[in-house]
């Protein structure tokens, strides 16, 4: 279970990488089909990958430690007192999370059966930019609650243990086999 949950988090900031280099792209065509007379309209894409690449990369970015947390209440606190600041934040974190995922796919599913397009050039269905978004959600929620649980058996979370090699505290894995 841990290694499918670890490449599902691995693919999850793939995907979110890809939408970023597709963001970049779109701009690129409209550039060079101004040059060809072709109108592409990459606002409208570029909005749906920018929705796809920040909820795809959420639990990436929270497993390795580099999601933004506000650490300055959680670092004063040691021991059991730590430990029930951190299942609270997991635990709150993952039914709010959990509450707007299921949300966003009962709107993406809505979207599919209503026929929603967008109002742009494109005219693309709404619920293909809308299921980036309910995947990402769903999949933070997994996250969120496999910390909850890593925190509950007493194990150092994720973020936690991913933050000094994100901060530069620790050299790099090959230099630490070295060693």
């Amino acid at each position: 279970m841990r290694n499918f949950l670890d490449r599902l988090y691995l693919v999850s900031g793939y995907l979110a990488a890809f939408f970023l280099f597709a963001i970049g792209a779109t701009i690129v065509l409209q550039i060079v089909g101004r040059f060809f007379g072709v109108a592409i309209d990459s606002t409208e894409l570029s909005g749906f990958c920018l929705a796809a690449s920040s909820f795809l990369g959420l639990a990436y970015a929270l497993k390795g430690g580099t999601h933004v947390r506000v650490n300055l209440l959680i670092r004063s606190f040691r021991g059991k007192a730590k430990k029930a600041i951190e299942l609270w934040c997991c635990g709150a974190g993952a039914i709010a999370v959990g509450y707007f995922a299921v949300n966003s796919i009962l709107f993406a599913y809505e979207s599919f059966e209503f026929g929603d397009k967008s109002p742009g050039l494109i005219a693309a269905p709404f619920w293909i930019p809308q299921s980036g978004m309910a995947i990402g959600a769903t999949i933070l929620t997994i996250a969120l609650i496999d910390e909850f649980v890593r925190i509950a058996k007493g194990q150092v979370p994720s973020y936690e243990a991913n933050i000094d090699a994100v901060l530069g505290d620790e050299p790099p894995p090959e230099e630490q086999r070295a060693s």
